[in-house]
């Protein structure tokens, strides 16, 4: 018999809010998190806003002495994973330790201290360089310190799949869980690469918008005036729990996770496959998984990052999977920006958010529709109430690499 998921807890920051209620009461409002950047000076760089985490104290998560120890994307992960546990009232035991695992991805982990430590380096010589250089900035750190914080100790990973990170590790979890390798997973990802090298890198690209002067308005998918993506921070993370146990200790189920697609462009380091096909067949395959029809899904939280080709071929991609059934598709990194490898995990919460209280949240700033992309239903600009069963996630990264998560609305 095949083994049920759940989701028992979600912990999300990003722009729009430190919390979970949070989070999702702005994006119920169409509420932008993007401003001006204020971690460093941008004069000399042409995107000059970002999607920042606000009012956050990593001293609220992290002992003092602790701080230094880690990059910025593992204070974010630390605060996400409390607040999920938290919610879900899974408490881990000397007994049940090893059943319980932690799954985070991130795209480019501590790029923070990676340019605090080289700054160190030319400025005092090699003897500058902190002992926890390594250890702050290396990706699977975000799961070996929330282990520890927790006591987890069963399966302990980290997914570095650029903009998919966070998605596969939610759906590799989901499969951990079902062939009984564990019975609890603390999965998700965070990214904190809001940074100089960060930006810059980017901006070598022409890859984000340069929307100085209107910066609530910078990120806007499938809208035809659309010069880039905005990027933003922060961290999402799901308790994925299998449906018995969440029972047995009376736990509040927020959604179950039914389906999971993964899979390569083969095609290009940056560009999607032509057609969205990448797009189609990971979809395709998270719905086949769930033993589901495209008819079925009622909403899908797309990728939509905010850039012309991107955006094009994901709605391609949605056009050639669901046919005549017109489906409620939003990006709600309209309002985030973009949490590269930590959008994922924030996505999917918020796509459990909307199947628990029936909401659509909208793509906000969609004024002008894309002409390519005219009759397709983004949800513009207000949150929507709707009847959803079943809803899909998209996360779609850099070198092709792709995932999609099918969640269903709680029910026995």
């Amino acid at each position: 018999m095949t083994r049920r998921v759940v989701i028992t807890g979600l912990g999300m920051i990003c722009g729009v809010g430190n919390t979970t209620e949070e989070v999702w009461a702005s994006l119920l409002a169409g509420k932008s998190g993007i401003a001006p950047i204020s971690y460093f000076d941008t004069t000399q760089f042409t995107c000059q806003v970002a999607g920042e985490v606000k009012n956050f104290d990593p001293l609220n998560f992290v002992e003092k002495k602790e701080i230094k120890k880690m990059g910025r994307f593992i204070h974010f992960a630390l605060a996400a994973a409390t607040e999920a546990m938290e919610m879900s009232g899974l408490k881990i035991t000397p007994e049940n330790a090893e059943s319980v695992g932690v799954y985070i991805g991130s795209g480019i982990g501590g790029f923070d201290i990676i340019e605090r430590e080289h700054s160190n380096l030319l400025e005092g010589g090699p003897r500058k360089i902190s002992p926890f250089f390594i250890p702050a900035t290396i990706v699977n750190l975000a799961a070996g310190q929330v282990s520890i914080r927790f006591g987890a100790q069963g399966p302990n990973q980290a997914s570095s799949t650029a903009c998919s990170s966070s998605a596969h590790s939610v759906g590799d979890s989901f499969k951990i869980i079902q062939r009984g390798d564990a019975v609890a997973m603390i999965a998700g990802g965070a990214e904190a690469s809001i940074t100089p090298m960060g930006i810059g890198g980017f901006t070598s690209m022409r890859a984000l918008s340069t929307r100085n002067d209107d910066p609530q308005r910078a990120s806007r998918p499938w809208d035809r005036d659309r010069d880039g993506f905005v990027v933003g921070e922060g961290s999402g993370i799901l308790i994925l729990e299998e449906l018995e146990h969440a029972k047995a200790r009376g736990a509040n189920i927020l959604a179950e996770i039914v389906g999971y697609g993964l899979g390569g462009d083969a095609y290009h380091i940056t560009s999607p496959a032509p057609e969205g096909a990448g797009g189609f067949r990971v979809m395709r395959n998270a719905i086949r998984d769930a033993k589901l029809q495209p008819s079925d899904i009622g909403y899908v939280n797309a990728h939509g990052t905010s850039t012309v080709v991107g955006d094009r071929l994901e709605a391609n991609a949605v056009r050639n999977l669901f046919g005549e059934h017109k489906i409620a598709v939003s990006s709600t990194k309209s309002m985030t920006g973009h949490l590269l490898g930590g959008a994922g995990g924030l996505e999917a919460g918020i796509t459990v958010l909307a199947l628990r209280d029936q909401i659509l949240p909208p793509t906000i700033n969609l004024e002008n529709q894309d002409e390519e992309t005219i009759g397709m239903d983004f949800v513009p600009n207000h949150a929507r109430k709707a009847s959803v069963d079943y809803a899909l996630s998209n996360s779609f990264g850099f070198g092709g690499t792709n995932g999609s998560l099918v969640f269903k609305r709680w029910s026995e």
